[in-house]
């Protein structure tokens, strides 16, 4: 058996566990080795029952004597009860609150470790454990694996769909048992320097550490074994980057022409004078432009920071360079926005912009692809449209891409492929923490716009719940009165645009017809058309509709400076970035603006988000707090991101190491010892790596 070698083979899987194992992503040994124990028991103290003391924390395996629901009559507050008895005929009882789905999984004659602390219960006058841990043992101690349970310290795993902690400890043993021992392949001059212990006793010791292990430091993940892992998948993702940023480097790009001319342009498209951190982000993004190599820049700034107007600069010295621009955006209104802005600013240069979405007729496609193709529009804004194979450039030069995050980076390099080596500008308004962005931008040079426009105030933000709704009306009203415009909100259900359309549809009627019946409300949704949405947008932006009910669809991209009230219904159903984009539709404008956050029911997780939201108006707090209260893959959804598939490593727990992997892999990769270091790395990262870190690979 080795790391390659298919699970299905490992004794007491076969085809049924695999399929299984394969759902979660695992198919071979390695990665196995890779799913790692999410903490670890001291069961070291095992104990008859009759040798048991109040107070300490003990391991006893015992038989189910009894087991059933007792107490309240109300399931829901359940108190399940079942009495243990072993070899020393003492009897100790087990007691679960809320407990009643164990009435489906501890039965009588079952034999079972129980962890946990013992009490004495005074009511019954016998020694009890309140919710310990248990796992049962019954029938399943093949090769005499019991010893994997009890007695040690034992790793707990998280359960694959049927297969428990413990199936996963004896699979994950048995490998170890039949594997040869694991070959290093971290350069030995890094491994010696961090003082690092080898990859195979960190492996083992990860999953079965030995008897003298400080159990502190195993939870915490800072046992040396397992800092070992952590910094291997750190370093190894970032040689990959590393690589791919020094191979981008080579490429031979377009040495841009910065002249009078082009400089005269830029200003004269200006609609205002740039603040101070948009004049640092046009002067990297034109020094990239003036190199011979290819830009690949992220552009980052929150809401309302002006990021379109530096990627409008962008296009102008492109554009004057006699080359096309493409700006991708993932949404249809988004990119509508986006030819909105961009024809205002750019038509009086005398460019042509044209807009391609997928709701566009055959024919406009036809017509459109044409100009495109001819070199006869400028700047093409659109959608997944413009990914497909006829739509040619006669000569594109540079690739916007918008909210990055929200769509697969394979399909940034179907854009950028359109070019020969087109300049990439990715921009996104979801601000990432730093660890986060180094990982998955890690091959692209990094802005910030890091201050607003001159005369904006800061929102403020207020929770009230649905019983406040009425006063929440009035206010909005007021604004209303005042002259001001307003957004009210619904969220996506369950991910159906069709629900949220009707809940916004629904939601229009009752505020046109009764709460605001002398004044003009609009509706947008996703299932509207492209044009009947434009039509709704400029009504709005024209002071036509004075609130406009909409779903989630304007998100990102909306500017309408005179919109001073952002109303969040149901605001428990969004994410912390999802209401801090809905936010930023407002406060564009020099009056004070508002985003009221109403709430129906609330768990823990929700109320911390709007706690968080009410307190702060900083993108990169607010996505920080994002980050920890739903984790990396959420953070973006894994799938569409590419952000890599990390098994030990923790992006926020470990950024520490992470900084030390980085530091070690990007000076590897550009001074290794030898050139049969690097070539051997390679073949290491293609080998055991390029199946989790393959969506690394950026335009």
């Amino acid at each position: 058996m080795d790391l390659a070698t298919p699970l299905t083979y490992v004794k007491g899987i076969g085809p049924a566990r695999s399929a299984l194992l394969e759902a979660k992503g695992l198919s071979v040994v390695e990665d196995l080795l890779a799913y790692v124990p999410f903490r670890y028991e001291d069961r070291s103290n095992l104990k008859t029952i009759a040798q048991l003391a109040p107070g300490e924390m003990a391991t006893v395996i015992a038989d189910v004597r009894s087991a059933s629901l007792a107490g309240f009559k109300r399931r829901s507050l359940g108190l399940f009860e079942a009495r243990f008895s072993d070899a020393s005929r003492a009897v100790l009882v087990g007691k679960w609150f809320h407990g009643g789905y164990l009435a489906n999984v501890l039965a009588e004659g079952m034999k079972v470790a129980l962890f946990g602390k013992v009490e004495f219960d005074s009511y019954a006058g016998q020694l009890a454990m309140l919710h310990p841990e248990f796992e049962i043992l019954s029938g399943d101690d093949e090769d005499g694996e019991q010893a994997l349970h009890t007695g040690r310290i034992v790793p707990i795993y998280e359960a694959v769909s049927k297969l428990t902690t413990r199936v996963l400890r004896i699979l994950t043993h048995r490998i170890f048992e039949s594997i040869e021992p694991l070959e290093d392949h971290l350069p030995a001059h890094i491994r010696q320097r961090l003082k690092l212990p080898d990859r195979w006793a960190a492996t083992r010791h990860t999953h079965f550490p030995p008897p003298a292990a400080d159990l502190r430091l195993f939870n915490q993940f800072r046992a040396p074994e397992q800092v070992r892992l952590i910094f291997d998948e750190f370093f190894w993702l970032e040689c990959a980057i590393a690589m791919k940023r020094s191979k981008a480097r080579l490429l031979p790009g377009i040495p841009f022409e910065i002249n009078e001319r082009v400089r005269e342009r830029v200003k004269a498209m200006l609609p205002f004078k740039p603040t101070g951190a948009q004049k640092r982000v046009i002067q990297q993004i034109a020094d990239d432009m003036k190199a011979p190599r290819p830009m690949h820049r992220l552009l980052q700034g929150d809401v309302g920071s002006g990021k379109t107007i530096v990627a409008a600069e962008a296009a102008v010295i492109a554009i004057e360079n006699g080359y096309q621009v493409a700006v991708f955006a993932p949404t249809e209104i988004l990119a509508a926005q986006h030819a909105y802005y961009f024809k205002q600013i750019l038509s009086k240069l005398g460019y042509v912009v044209v807009l391609l979405t997928g709701s566009f007729t055959s024919r406009e496609k036809v017509q459109l692809k044409k100009l495109l193709a001819e070199g006869l529009a400028q700047v093409v804004i659109g959608t997944h449209a413009l990914l497909e194979k006829d739509v040619t450039f006669k000569k594109l030069g540079l690739a916007i891409i918008d909210e990055q995050h929200r769509f697969g980076v394979l399909q940034r390099l179907r854009l950028v492929e359109k070019g020969l080596t087109p300049d990439v500008l990715v921009m996104t308004a979801t601000p990432i923490p730093r660890t986060l962005a180094m990982t998955l931008y890690g091959d692209l040079d990094i802005s910030i716009i890091d201050e607003l426009p001159p005369g904006r105030k800061p929102i403020i933000t207020r929770h009230a719940t649905s019983d406040d709704v009425e006063r929440v009306y009035s206010f909005l009203k007021r604004q209303i009165e005042e002259g001001r415009q307003a957004y009210v909100v619904y969220p996506v259900i369950e991910e159906s645009e069709t629900q949220a359309m009707k809940a916004a549809e629904k939601m229009y009627e009752h505020l046109s017809r009764e709460v605001f019946p002398q004044l003009s409300v609009g509706l947008l949704h996703g299932r509207l058309g492209g044009d009947q949405k434009e039509t709704v947008m400029q009504r709005f932006k024209e002071g036509q509709i004075q609130i406009l009910v909409s779903t989630t669809v304007i998100e990102v991209g909306v500017d309408v400076p005179n919109a001073t009230v952002m109303l969040v219904e149901q605001a428990e159903r969004y994410g912390l970035a999802q209401l801090h984009q809905l936010r930023g539709r407002v406060g564009r404008g020099a009056a004070q603006s508002y985003c009221v956050l109403v709430t129906e029911k609330m768990n823990d997780a929700a109320r911390e988000r709007i706690r968080t939201l009410v307190e702060s108006t900083d993108g990169f707090y607010i996505s920080e707090m994002d980050l920890k209260l739903r984790g990396p893959g959420e953070f973006f959804g894994t799938k569409q991101s590419g952000l890599p598939s990390l098994r030990v490593a923790n992006i926020l727990r470990d950024t520490e190491i992470f900084e030390v992997a980085r530091r070690e892999a990007v000076a590897f990769i550009e001074q290794p010892p030898t050139p049969g270091d690097l070539d051997r790395a390679a073949a290491y990262i293609r080998n055991h790596w390029q199946r989790r870190y393959s969506l690394v690979t950026v335009g």
